[in-house]
């Protein structure tokens, strides 16, 4: 009883660790500020594939008017063991983000992934932060 009631501490206090803002780097150059990318596959569960159109038209319409001073898009492919035991591939896009470490910006990033997946009927939207120093 009490090793399960260690691992129940042990995971909680690793998953709090997740959920608080990475410290921010001190930078010799530039500004301290945070790197978001987010994975987006272009597979849909039934039916075709997520076109390029429909791609532009999510960039257009949901992520540029929440980040108007820039992004970088990468065309990528992916791939994960899935639960069956197979290994599955699918293009993909990963949507680079750098952006202040705010309330703001992490609204935006959620209300990004929720559209993504509720328009097109996906599991998840992969995301990755990094805190970074920047300058241009």
């Amino acid at each position: 009883m009490t090793s399960r009631l260690f691992s129940v501490g042990a995971l909680l206090l690793l998953l709090n660790g997740c959920s608080q803002t990475p410290p921010r780097p001190v930078c010799t150059v530039g500004s301290s500020m945070m790197q978001t990318t987010l994975y987006f596959g272009l597979n849909r569960p039934q039916g075709a594939t997520i076109t390029t159109t429909e791609w532009q038209q999510f960039i257009d319409g949901d992520v540029t008017p929440r980040f108007s001073q820039g992004l970088t898009v990468f065309t990528a492919q992916g791939q994960w063991l899935g639960n069956d035991g197979q290994l599955a591939r699918e293009n993909s896009r990963a949507l680079l983000l750098i952006h202040s470490p705010d309330k703001t910006s992490e609204q935006h990033i959620e209300a990004l992934r929720n559209i993504y997946k509720q328009r097109f009927g996906q599991d998840s939207v992969m995301r990755v932060d990094t805190p970074s120093c920047v300058a241009f």
